[in-house]
């Protein structure tokens, strides 16, 4: 007469069960985006106001920016032409700020823009000193150079286990629109891939200043 036996996938026959695990995600890091859609009328507009300031100061600034064009400026979105954009920004910002529990620090935005040129982009670098920082895009046509978010647990570009997996190392990559606005800690480590259109990739970049003078 056979022998039958029962076979738990995983566990050795015999051995005893392994303990269920409780899993606790720690040092989860928020970031907020959105579509502005009541703001897309105004895209042309503003598209071509960028144009307009390359024309009058074509040097780009430089900083992370290459093979673009980046201004001077910064304080772009105090520009009547944007005062739309600036209002949802602050008003976007202030909702963020209460969620990060730092309500009470008054602030201001720093702004300037940031174009890419076909196969320009932006190095690693973060916004040391800023309460938020973020991007809102103008004009993103086909092949426009990704966002790119660094993990930003130091250790984990060191551990074995690779990919978006728990305790694994994964960068986040987020796709650009016209019409989107993202927010992030000014701390977090991000970069811009390369543009791969001759339309130039325009977005107006900002950080949300502590304002002592208020």
């Amino acid at each position: 007469m056979a022998e039958t036996f029962t076979y738990t996938f995983g566990v050795t026959p015999g051995a005893a069960a392994p303990p269920a695990l409780r899993p606790h995600d720690l040092f989860a890091t928020r970031i907020w985006q959105v579509r502005l859609d009541a703001l897309m009328a105004h895209l042309p507009s503003w598209v071509d106001a960028v144009l307009a300031m390359r024309a009058a100061n074509p040097q780009p600034a430089g900083r992370t920016n290459r093979q673009g064009w980046n201004s001077a400026d910064m304080a772009v979105l105090e520009q009547p032409v944007f005062a739309t954009a600036r209002q949802a920004i602050h008003a976007a910002c202030t909702r963020a700020l209460a969620e990060m529990g730092a309500s009470a620090i008054p602030f201001r935005l720093q702004s300037w823009v940031n174009l890419h040129d076909r196969g320009g982009f932006n190095f690693l670098h973060v916004h040391e000193g800023s309460l938020l920082s973020g991007s809102f895009y103008i004009k993103v046509p086909p092949g426009s150079g990704r966002f790119v978010f660094r993990d930003p647990r130091p250790g984990v570009v060191l551990g074995y286990v690779k990919g978006a997996v728990p305790n694994g190392y994964s960068d986040i990559h987020l796709t650009p629109e016209d019409g989107l606005l993202v927010l992030f800690p000014s701390w977090m480590e991000h970069y811009v891939e390369p543009h791969a259109n001759d339309a130039p990739r325009i977005a107006i970049a900002f950080n949300a200043i502590e304002d002592s003078a208020r």
